[in-house]
């Protein structure tokens, strides 16, 4: 992190079937040693999935999930005369997706018995329903910010 500029973001050129910034982030996220390829077959091939399995649209689905999946409010640490208290923050629209495609992904790793394809379309099909794993990871993280809303005033 420089100390006289900011650092420029990059741009991050939409994927070439929807033509979605949010779904080359997601492809991107899911990519492990550079094999964008396999990432964009896992990820395609999941939306397929949900496409036979709920008889919707995977792309809808997709956006309904990222959507219902991104938090608001987070919690940060924050010392205070020798204490740390936790203090809640909104949360900035980038790092909402950023939270919600890395919490996505992360279960859908997590589970065990099915390859990866089968579990990113269950994960994706569970937070559009709000239910799953990463709905349940937002409400918690909502629910610590609304515990500690007693130290708002340490934000600074």
């Amino acid at each position: 992190m420089p100390r006289k500029k900011f650092v420029q973001k990059r741009k991050i050129r939409p994927d070439l079937v929807y033509n979605s910034i949010f779904v080359a982030k997601f492809i991107n996220s899911i990519m492990k040693c550079g094999k964008k390829s396999l990432a964009e077959r896992i990820f395609y091939n999941a939306l397929e999935i949900i496409k036979k399995r709920t008889k919707k649209p995977g792309f809808d689905v997709f956006e309904k999930a990222l959507n219902n999946v991104k938090p608001y409010l987070a919690v940060k640490a924050r010392r205070v005369g020798g204490a740390t208290y936790q203090v809640p923050i909104e949360v900035p629209e980038p790092r909402r997706s950023t939270l919600a495609i890395r919490w996505i992904i992360g279960f859908a790793r997590a589970a065990k018995g099915k390859n990866m394809e089968e579990r990113l379309a269950d994960e994706l099909i569970n937070a559009a329903n709000n239910t799953g794993l990463a709905i349940k990871k937002r409400d918690d993280t909502h629910k610590m910010a609304e515990a500690n809303k007693a130290f708002a005033h340490y934000r600074w």
